[in-house]
């Protein structure tokens, strides 16, 4: 069974890890690649915030009784099959849960512009992947 209260707060992690994000995004690109900090601080919130999507996504799995996902992109290929998240939500956190490895497994040859261009242009699959999965829940159990 799903326990809807963890579910709950992790995604109100996510919220508090996309607000920073969006705060970063806010900065203007030349800005945000000046400052390491500003860089770091980017990376580790993105990484924190596909983590915790792919957490929230293995917690319905492992509650369902889904089957189990080859890799981190896999795990929403699982929430798609099982009519929790739409098609093109599936591919574009598949696409975040890869990029997500290249921060963690090859962080120091991440191009930084490509850090900055998620941030201004993926940000809105967090609050979808948080809608969808608040939505279709309970309608899993």
């Amino acid at each position: 069974m799903i326990d809807k209260f963890s579910i709950d707060r992790m995604l109100e992690n996510l919220k508090i890890y996309v607000v920073q994000l969006e705060r970063l995004s806010s900065l203007g690109q030349e800005e945000f690649l000046s400052d390491p900090d500003k860089l770091g601080s980017a990376k580790y919130y993105l990484i924190v915030s596909i983590e915790s999507c792919v957490d929230i996504a293995n917690h319905i799995i492992s509650a369902e009784r889904y089957r189990r996902p080859s890799d981190f992109a896999d795990t929403f290929a699982v929430l798609y099959e099982n009519g929790l998240i739409d098609k093109e939500l599936e591919e574009r956190l598949q696409n975040m849960a890869r990029f997500r490895n290249l921060l963690v497994h090859v962080y120091g040859k991440v191009d930084d512009k490509r850090v900055y261009g998620f941030l201004k242009t993926n940000l809105s699959d967090f609050d979808a992947f948080a809608r969808q999965i608040s939505q279709n829940i309970g309608n899993s159990t």
